[in-house]
């Protein structure tokens, strides 16, 4: 007999969330292990005393977990999502019949609350991977990868000298105004909108131009040669199309932000995250929001600097490093020797050890050249970096020969051509990065290569691919950083309770665990012990 089903909605009825979420479902867990109360007390002072109640705390930060679990970054579309679901809805503690807070509340809380509160989140997530022996700590491995901006690259604009600040922001407040009324006017607006920003959310420092005379020349060569050369480009026959940089052009919707590219990529709008990541079960245990015309090696001691301090409060110490090309310089070697960290790191193509067909000689100082003459150490010197992941200055050693030694040598025109003398200028850091190449090129060195890449790199695929971060939907470098952090904490709740779910095989296995568990607890208060003794100590002395 044919079956017919006939819906009316009844008056009255009993529903209980809890019967209808499974045992084994992924917010269901994650609601039994994950405990936010801690955010009671410490986002008190971000609220008044009166007025009408704002969403809970626990709630956001809930909300915006979910949000970058199931790869949402639309706020509007995040609360649409939730409210269909009802796994989540049970695990932000949400009945059926109770409307969800308002799309843009979600947006103010999250510029209300700083960022010390999602950096806390962030290590209670990790302080639990810990606990679970999922972090060691012994080897980690940094990469960065640029993520899209909230920021079109039609906004951008001219830097003027300061001196012609003034008479340019009437110039651009005149135009726009011309703008809007050719728009009321004109039938087809969209040949007249330039998709200029609304607001300028710049400072007058990030509107000025503070490049010397000879970077803006450089950058108008290179401009003329981008167009005679790159005529195959998408919009090459485009004549308003012109080589945009950040010591010319900025961004008024996001100064922040910076203009980046990629080998086969178009030129975007762009924050770099830069990101640590623990070679053991490949957990995130750092990761921060950077301007992206900074270089990589120019990141690495706040990296270190961060990643150090946060490992051994919990009683992880820090001994391997790995990292690309990108991080390596001689000031990069010599810190982390200092730090006591052993880097896996590189060279850069531009280090050469020395000129060719010369001789170092190490006991006096000085080179020696194919006639057996010597280039003498003179002075330290520091040359102007003119590279984009330079740090200012580069550190280097000069050498010189005496004017007598070089007027008769047969090598003359050779050597040095029409110069008086032979000029080698070397990096102060020759040793460090002799090294690191011998660190590299051994086969721990070659084996840490392999696990580099197998490591830090998948994880960012995820994190851009499937957790919400292939583009930052805020503004500014501090709420960029916020995204980063909530990505990176979805990611490692999913990893935690994966390794949850994972069975122990026998006995020898769970008491292993335990007692991994244990050390680790024992090495955390004994770091607490040794920093609360030389806190006492400085008291004293001050006393």
């Amino acid at each position: 007999m044919q079956g017919k089903k006939r819906y009316q909605e009844k008056l009255f009825t009993h529903f209980q969330l809890s019967d209808h979420v499974p045992q084994d479902n992924f917010y269901r867990r994650l609601k039994e292990v994950l405990d936010l109360n801690y955010l009671y007390p410490q986002t008190t002072s971000y609220y008044g005393f009166c007025g009408q109640k704002s969403i809970d705390p626990v709630v956001f930060m809930k909300l915006m977990l979910v949000g970058y679990l199931e790869n949402i970054i639309s706020d509007r579309q995040l609360i649409q999502h939730c409210s269909m679901r009802l796994d989540i809805l049970y695990f932000i503690g949400y009945d059926i019949d109770e409307p969800l807070p308002w799309h843009s509340t979600l947006s103010r809380t999250r510029h209300l609350l700083p960022e010390d509160i999602f950096t806390r989140c962030f290590e209670e997530v990790l302080q639990l991977c810990v606990d679970q022996g999922m972090v060691r700590g012994k080897t980690q491995s940094i990469d960065s990868a640029p993520i899209k901006a909230n920021a079109s690259m039609d906004s951008l604009e001219l830097k003027v000298p300061a001196i012609e600040l003034e008479e340019h922001l009437r110039k651009v407040r005149y135009y726009s105004l011309k703008d809007r009324e050719e728009k009321d006017e004109s039938d087809n607006a969209q040949s007249i909108n330039h998709r200029k920003a609304k607001q300028d959310h710049s400072t007058k420092t990030q509107r000025t131009i503070d490049s010397d005379s000879r970077t803006l020349q450089s950058i108008k060569t290179r401009n003329k040669k981008w167009k005679e050369e790159q005529t195959e480009r998408p919009g090459a026959k485009n004549p308003q199309s012109k080589y945009t940089s950040n010591k010319t052009h900025y961004s008024p919707v996001d100064p922040d932000s910076r203009i980046s590219v990629k080998p086969g990529k178009a030129r975007k709008l762009n924050y770099m995250s830069q990101m640590a990541v623990d070679s053991q079960e490949h957990v995130i245990t750092h990761i921060s929001a950077h301007h992206a015309d900074k270089g990589d090696n120019q990141c690495l001691e706040e990296i270190v600097e961060s990643l150090q301090w946060r490992l051994q409060r919990y009683g992880l110490p820090m001994k391997n490093l790995l990292a690309d090309t990108g991080y390596s310089s001689g000031e990069n070697y010599a810190y982390l020797e200092q730090k006591g960290i052993t880097s896996y790191i590189p060279p850069h193509g531009t280090f050469k050890g020395g000129p060719e067909g010369f001789k170092f000689v190490e006991e006096g100082n000085y080179w020696l050249c194919k006639n057996n003459k010597r280039v003498t150490f003179r002075k330290d010197t520091k040359e102007k970096s003119r590279t984009s992941y330079g740090k200012g200055y580069n550190r280097k050693k000069l050498y010189l020969t005496k004017p007598s030694d070089c007027k008769a040598c047969p090598l003359k025109l050779q050597c040095i051509g029409k110069a008086p003398e032979k000029r080698i200028t070397i990096t102060y850091f020759v040793k460090e990065y002799q090294r690191a190449i011998e660190r590299v090129q051994s086969s721990k060195g070659q084996y840490f290569k392999r696990k580099r890449s197998s490591t830090v790199e998948p994880v960012f695929g995820v994190l851009t691919q499937f957790m919400g971060l292939r583009k930052i939907n805020t503004r500014g470098i501090e709420q960029a950083n916020k995204v980063m952090l909530l990505s990176a904490m979805a990611y490692n709740l999913k990893k935690y309770l994966k390794r949850l779910s994972k069975p122990i095989k026998n006995k020898a296995q769970a008491l292993g665990k335990t007692m991994r568990a244990h050390i680790n607890l024992k090495k955390h208060q004994t770091r607490l012990i040794i920093n609360l003794y030389a806190t006492l100590k400085s008291n004293v002395e001050l006393l």
